[in-house]
């Protein structure tokens, strides 16, 4: 299981754009096939930080996900809402895969 925290930080004025674009591109995204959870965030102290928190079975599900036609069309525009560069971070969960006897990675 993989996990993205995928940080934006958005003009004033593009909030309500960048808003209803992220809305699409989380309601499209977790019909994709390895999706586990797509969840849009605010931070409760800055209400222009948003934060993206997405779970995906394994690399390739993230790799159709990059390819989709949704995500090719909606984060383009997402970026057009940008004050400042955004940061994405990809996680390993590593108490699920100690206990999951399945896994064969090595830590």
């Amino acid at each position: 299981m993989i996990k993205i925290v995928a940080e934006h930080f958005v003009k004033e004025e593009s909030r309500d754009s960048f808003m209803a674009l992220a809305r699409d591109l989380v309601n499209e995204s977790r019909k994709e096939t390895g999706n586990i959870s797509y969840h849009l965030c605010v931070d409760r102290a800055d209400q222009l930080h948003f934060t993206f928190i997405e779970e995906w079975q394994d690399t390739n599900a993230i790799k159709a996900h990059n390819s989709s036609i949704h995500f090719s069309r909606i984060v383009p525009q997402l970026r057009e809402c940008a004050a400042k560069a955004g940061n994405s971070c990809f996680y390993d969960e590593l108490y699920w895969m100690i206990i999951n006897n399945n896994e064969k990675r090595k830590y």
